[in-house]
């Protein structure tokens, strides 16, 4: 049975914050709820420090955000290689689940070296390219062709939004590990928007 997927939650407004950290373009996000954003001068002088661990809120931000982007989109990707309809796109999504999984095992130890606390401090916030509780729900709901269309159009917007971020941090970040993974990160989404755009449904699904 084909249900409605719920529309998505407005964005908080502390994320402004975090938006001018990470330089982007795109409107909706939540603070770090760790340091504030500090003025663009700031950020420019501390990625010029000459150690290579230093980290700037920038470093800070986006580790705290890939981790749970990548989290709930294995959640989709698990769902998405069992229920697919498309053989192509199960094969996909498996792909893609363990490559985000891979990545889990390098954002998570990062996290760490940071002295960041694993708790997603963005729980609650609507952020873009983040697949929510009710993205879940409907995913669950969905059969046939409409999971198919909800789950391609989700992690389209994942995979567009967590590069997007990335560069962000490859451009403003400090932390030499943590733009050397942010820079993999977006060659990985690269190839995999490719790969999904060419699936079977994707040009209905995607518009």
């Amino acid at each position: 049975m084909t249900r409605s997927t719920p529309s998505r939650p407005p964005a908080a407004p502390a994320l402004s914050a975090l938006l001018a950290l990470l330089a982007l373009t795109a409107s909706a996000g939540c603070s770090t709820a760790t340091e504030p954003a500090p003025r663009p001068s700031a950020v420019r002088n501390t990625a010029l420090a000459p150690s290579a661990s230093a980290s700037t809120p920038t470093d800070a931000a986006w580790v705290q955000l890939m981790t749970p982007m990548n989290e709930k989109a294995v959640a989709l990707l698990t769902l998405a290689a069992d229920r697919a309809t498309e053989p192509r796109v199960r094969a996909f999504a498996t792909r893609l689940r363990g490559d985000q999984e891979a990545e889990l095992g390098r954002l998570r130890p990062l996290l760490a070296r940071m002295g960041l606390p694993r708790t997603d401090v963005h729980a609650g916030h609507a952020m873009p390219g983040m697949v929510t509780g009710s993205d879940l729900a409907a995913a669950e709901a969905a059969e046939g062709a409409a999971f198919d269309r909800l789950f391609l159009t989700r992690i389209r917007d994942h995979l567009r939004h967590s590069a997007q971020v990335s560069r962000s941090e490859i451009t403003a970040g400090a932390r030499a590990d943590a733009k050397r993974l942010a820079a993999a990160l977006v060659t990985a989404r690269e190839a995999a928007l490719t790969e999904l755009e060419a699936l079977p449904g994707a040009t209905r699904a995607l518009g």
